[in-house]
């Protein structure tokens, strides 16, 4: 088909448009060591968000972020292996202190789910003994806007605050992934383990 290429492609970056990054201050939000840097996953099989944040002495700044996308055209295990990869170099790149990965939330369509499962079981692995910590789309509203029914506009709107970003992040699948690396953050301190899975 027009378009697809042969591997995964990391999108650009339209929210780092070159200025000075203006991170938010981080009163009413747990102290996490300076230099701390995490990596928020947001899986699928055709395109799995990604977002790297660090927290620095007055807020959080964007490291990088993106979206993996693997072409239609290609077998399934292909596709998750290029997913995997992809992971494996972002976690080799930036090193982070843990990997939060969204939980899966499906009422419905089964084929999505399992595919999505498929997808973040390919991202677990790829954290090789990495801490990592799953969020259920409720737990990062909650955690980014206060609300756990917040509408994704919300949270991105919040995100882009947190941030100091001049725009808001897009696609929604980086957006996600920029949230959820901020759960992580947010999380460093006082995490509750029952929330999560893997701890």
């Amino acid at each position: 088909m027009p378009g697809l290429r042969d591997q995964p492609e990391r999108a650009s970056r339209p929210y780092l448009p070159g200025e000075e990054r203006r991170p938010r201050a981080t009163a009413g939000f747990p102290k996490v060591t300076e230099g701390a840097i995490t990596l928020g996953f947001d899986p699928g099989l055709a395109t799995t968000g990604y977002g790297v944040v660090q927290a620095c002495d007055h807020g959080w700044v964007v490291i990088d972020g993106g979206v993996i996308t693997t072409p239609h055209g290609t077998s399934r295990p292909e596709r998750l292996h290029d997913i995997y990869n992809e992971a494996r170099e972002l976690i080799n790149r930036y090193h982070p202190r843990g990997v939060a990965i969204e939980e899966i939330f499906f009422a419905t369509n089964a084929r999505t789910a399992m595919l999505t499962a498929e997808t973040r079981g390919v991202l677990l692995i790829a954290t090789h003994g990495l801490p990592v910590r799953g969020y259920t789309p409720l737990q990062v509203k909650k955690r980014i806007t206060g609300y756990g029914k917040a509408k994704k506009q919300q949270v991105q709107a919040m995100v882009k605050e947190l941030l100091g970003l001049a725009e808001t992040p897009r696609p929604d699948d980086m957006a996600d992934g920029l949230a959820l690396a901020l759960c992580y953050l947010f999380d460093l301190q006082g995490v509750n383990k029952e929330e999560h899975d893997y701890l």
